[in-house]
């Protein structure tokens, strides 16, 4: 197993569990966090370039001004709009699937977009709607213990991608999820029902890994996960637009904690 140096100031040994990362040796613009005693709510935007009802969602996104402590925001493109005529370049099927197990919690038939998620709970209402409950709704959440804790470390860009290591652990069962995010992006929509318009779009999930399993390491009782992969820039893809958000989360759909984290160091 491999060891990595994220840090010049502390040195902390760190195991993969995928697909393990050529050992580096990170400068100080290496860069770590973990998650606080709190909890950080994990929003989840379900949209499509496909969908006419969408930007305004797309809209409210780029211009939620909370802290990284107090929420992790995710936009994820559906592709089952893509047979209307555009393909969305941002969708994967993974995202439709994610949605319907959310909505298959909640007891629900249908899903559509847009489409809020605020701790793996949907938040009805649209944009008005989410604009009134959701001060209140990150408020109550970040009101609570932590019930997991989550440590990303990221390394300098290159060539070959980015080096990424998350770990997790918990007192329960859970899964690790990590996805690589950008902001600062946009499409001249050609065919469909947004035909002709310039869209923009933040906090959109570019690579979305598959989620790891808690497992019992012996140590207090804890059940940890430890992910290291370098993961693949998308083409174009400025690098200060990038950042590594993580989550841990049980099969009743309960978050357990959210964190993350910007690439650091590049322009």
């Amino acid at each position: 197993m491999k060891q990595f140096l994220w840090t010049l100031a502390a040195c902390a040994v760190l195991h993969g569990a995928v697909a393990p990362a050529p050992a580096l040796a990170l400068a100080a613009s290496a860069c770590s966090k973990k998650s606080p005693a709190h909890s950080v709510a994990l929003l989840e935007l379900y949209t499509s370039e496909g969908c006419d009802s969408c930007p305004p969602a797309d809209r409210f996104v780029s211009a939620l001004r909370l802290a990284p402590e107090r929420a992790v925001v995710l936009s994820l493109h559906v592709d089952y709009w893509n047979y209307i005529g555009w393909q969305d370049p941002y969708s994967k099927p993974v995202f439709g699937e994610r949605q319907r197990w959310l909505s298959d919690l909640a007891g629900s038939r249908t899903i559509y977009t847009p489409e809020m998620f605020v701790a793996g709970q949907e938040m009805r209402g649209g944009v008005d709607g989410w604009s009134a409950g959701l001060p209140a709704a990150v408020q109550g959440i970040n009101e609570r213990p932590a019930r997991a804790d989550i440590g990303i470390a990221l390394g300098m860009p290159g060539p070959a991608g980015l080096p990424v290591e998350v770990s997790a652990s918990a007192m329960q069962d859970g899964k690790l999820y990590v996805a690589l995010v950008e902001s600062g992006l946009s499409s001249a929509v050609r065919a469909g029902e947004n035909r002709g318009r310039v869209l923009a779009h933040d906090v959109v999930v570019r690579e979305w890994l598959a989620p790891l399993a808690l497992s019992a390491d012996g140590k207090g009782g804890k059940r940890g996960a430890t992910l290291s992969r370098v993961l693949p820039l998308p083409p174009g893809a400025r690098t200060g637009k990038l950042g590594v958000s993580a989550f841990v989360q049980s099969d009743r759909g309960e978050v357990l904690q959210a964190l993350a984290l910007p690439v650091c160091g590049a322009e």
